[in-house]
């Protein structure tokens, strides 16, 4: 039986763990062929294994997205061992937590710099390359918080919510050229986003908030991004929210 993804290559970053690992799985079970980047080379060649073990084909590329170098060259790389880019899923990212009295503004360039500014660096490799194809899928993997601002989150939904204004642009520029464009926005999901934020206090709040019983799961995304890739070309689901059954928040 033919699967809905068979014959498309895609990229997805930020793919050592979380959603952008979840993704890259529910991907290579949907027929993709996967080239994966992230930091951690160890994580990726894990899921290499992984995905070749279920049948699948997958390449890993490490690299950080914040050096635009790397994330171009992620993408060339990509072109150049596997013969396109149909898809490219925009998951690195981090997030941090600090209010503005006494604030650490480096803290702000970085979430920028991965959220923001990587995902200029991986679309304006890839569009040139779908374009010339005649098409292709991207998805980038914003967050509600990029809805409304929070108290010690500004950096992150700040960050989150230029995302998805850049990712909303994108669909209107080149939608008539076949190309899809989605901004994915999750609530609470089981990941380790909370693992490196500097404060030890919101490190503590960040993880309990994404470990609570009924947090979304990476492969739930990663399920949500097939459903969309998989719908007919004439549609785009331009924005999708995917949040915890129990978050009742408007």
């Amino acid at each position: 039986m033919s699967k809905p993804l068979e014959g498309k290559v895609a990229l997805v970053t930020g793919a050592s763990s979380g959603i952008g690992e979840g993704a890259a799985l529910c991907l290579a079970e949907a027929g993709a062929t996967v080239a994966m980047t992230a930091r951690r080379a160890d994580r990726l060649a894990g899921l290499v294994e992984k995905i070749e073990a279920m049948g699948g084909k997958a390449l890993a590329i490490p690299g950080d997205m914040t050096v635009e170098e790397q994330a171009r060259g992620a993408v060339e790389e990509a072109v150049s061992k596997l013969g396109s880019i149909d898809i490219l899923i925009n998951s690195a990212g981090i997030m941090e937590a600090g209010g503005i009295e006494n604030c650490d503004t480096e803290i702000y360039r970085k979430v920028i710099d991965i959220n923001l500014m990587g995902t200029v660096y991986t679309c304006a490799a890839a569009v040139p390359h779908m374009l010339e194809q005649g098409g292709g899928d991207i998805i980038t993997i914003s967050s509600l918080a990029g809805r409304k601002g929070g108290p010690m989150t500004s950096a992150y939904s700040a960050s989150k919510h230029a995302v998805n204004f850049m990712t909303d642009g994108m669909r209107q520029e080149l939608g008539d050229r076949n190309i899809r464009v989605t901004t994915l926005m999750p609530g609470a999901t089981e990941t380790e986003v909370g693992d490196n934020i500097t404060d030890p206090n919101w490190r503590k709040a960040i993880q309990a908030h994404v470990a609570k019983q009924g947090a979304v799961k990476p492969r739930d995304i990663g399920e949500a991004i097939v459903f969309i890739l998989a719908m007919p070309r004439r549609t785009n689901i331009s924005e999708i929210s995917i949040r915890p059954t129990i978050d009742t928040s408007a």
